[in-house]
C-alpha cells in the first residue's frame, strides 16, 4: 500500500521483500507508463520533463529519448509483482541482476556461450530499471542491461559500482 517508485521497489525484493505494485501505489509517472498501469504525463512525453531536469539539451532530444521508450499496453496488466527469485509462488517473467560490471560481464557471456551471437543493449540512460532491465526483456523475451538512470542512483541503495542487467525468465535455465 505504500507509494514506491519500481526501482525502489525493485531494490526492496533485492532485500528480501515482497512488492506488489499497481496503479494506486506506483509513484513514478514513467514507470507508471512503462507497465501501462498509467498514461504518460504529456511533461514525459513531450520531454520537457527531461529537459527541465537537464538530462537532455533540448526538448526534441527529450521526446526523441521518450518516443523510444519500450512501453506495455496500457491496462493490459494490472500489477507488477517483484520478489527475491529463492521465494517467489510462481514462475517470474524477467530475473533482475544487480552486481558489479565484471560479474554482469560473466552473465552475459553465459547468456551467449552456446550461440556465439553479439549481444545489442539498449538503453537511453533514462528509466534504467523499469524499461532497460525488465520491461525490454520481457516484451523481447531476451537478455538487456544497462548503467543505470538518474533515478534509481538518486532513489534507491544502488552503489555507483553497480548495473543492472535483465534476463528473461524463460532463458534463465539456458544461461545458468
Amino acid at each position: 500500500e505504500t507509494k514506491t517508485r519500481y526501482c525502489q521497489a525493485l531494490m526492496r525484493a533485492g532485500n528480501g521483500e515482497k512488492v506488489l505494485i499497481t496503479k494506486e501505489n506506483i509513484s513514478c509517472p514513467a514507470s507508471a507508463a512503462a507497465f501501462g498501469l498509467k498514461p504518460l504525463p504529456e511533461m514525459l512525453q513531450n520531454g520537457q520533463m527531461l529537459l527541465n531536469m537537464g538530462l537532455f539539451q533540448s526538448l526534441e532530444a527529450g521526446r526523441k529519448a521518450m518516443e523510444g521508450m519500450t512501453r506495455l499496453e496500457q491496462g493490459k496488466y494490472q500489477a507488477v509483482l517483484l520478489s527475491p527469485l529463492s521465494n517467489i509462488e510462481i514462475d517470474p517473467d524477467v530475473v533482475v541482476i544487480e552486481s558489479k560490471p565484471e560479474h554482469l560481464m560473466w552473465t552475459a557471456l553465459a547468456y551467449i556461450s552456446k550461440t556465439g551471437e553479439r549481444l545489442t543493449f539498449s538503453s537511453a540512460i533514462f528509466q534504467a530499471t523499469c524499461v532497460d532491465s525488465t520491461v525490454i526483456p520481457f516484451v523481447k523475451n531476451n537478455i538487456n542491461s544497462t548503467l543505470g538512470c538518474y533515478g534509481c542512483r538518486e532513489a534507491t541503495n544502488i552503489e555507483d559500482s553497480e548495473c543492472l542487467i535483465g534476463v528473461a525468465y524463460c532463458k534463465l535455465d539456458e544461461l545458468v
